[in-house]
């Protein structure tokens, strides 16, 4: 024997090999997991009927479209932004301040540069004050918008969990 044919047939060993313990691993009914609809959403899917994987994947596909018109959400379809408070800036309030100190001020008798430098104080803690609470407000709105997406995510998973275990699937 050469070193050519020695080299098939080692060769045609390994392959003849490796071709019975893949038949053996599909009769034993271990298959590589799959990778469908539910992994997208966070569940984790595993047949309990050995079901193939192109029937967990089709499963996996009509469940999710009959949660999506139970709960009328579509994950694939949410996104996610950042919601974004305009700086009405400390400067025109302190210049309105400013103003209307000055003219307050000049008005009553008084000194108006004394006045305008009162009341661009005034007018920057007022500005202030006013951004501070409108960043409040929009913190918590971002914060009710997070809680119902969190809502409707989870009833969009129990929705398909509900299906994909009436079709023998494990879900978790």
């Amino acid at each position: 024997m050469n070193r050519t044919t020695s080299y098939a047939l080692v060769t045609l060993i390994i392959a003849a090999a490796s071709a019975a313990a893949l038949a053996q691993a599909q009769q034993s009914g271990s298959q590589a997991p799959v990778k469908g609809m539910a992994s997208t959403v966070g569940l984790y899917t595993y047949p309990e009927k050995n079901q193939s994987a192109q029937q967990q994947l089709t499963d996996e596909q009509q469940c999710y479209n009959n949660a999506k018109s139970q709960t009328g959400f579509d994950p694939n379809a949410t996104t996610t932004a950042t919601n974004t408070t305009p700086s009405s800036g400390n400067s025109h309030g302190a210049a309105k301040g400013a103003a209307t100190g000055a003219v307050i001020a000049g008005a009553t008798g008084g000194d108006a540069g004394q006045g305008a430098a009162r009341g661009a104080v005034i007018g920057g803690i007022r500005s202030k004050r006013k951004q501070k609470k409108a960043e409040e407000k929009a913190e918590k709105q971002d914060e009710a918008n997070k809680e119902a997406l969190e809502k409707q995510q989870d009833g969009f998973k129990r929705s398909m969990s509900a299906c994909l275990g009436a079709r023998g699937y494990s879900v978790k």
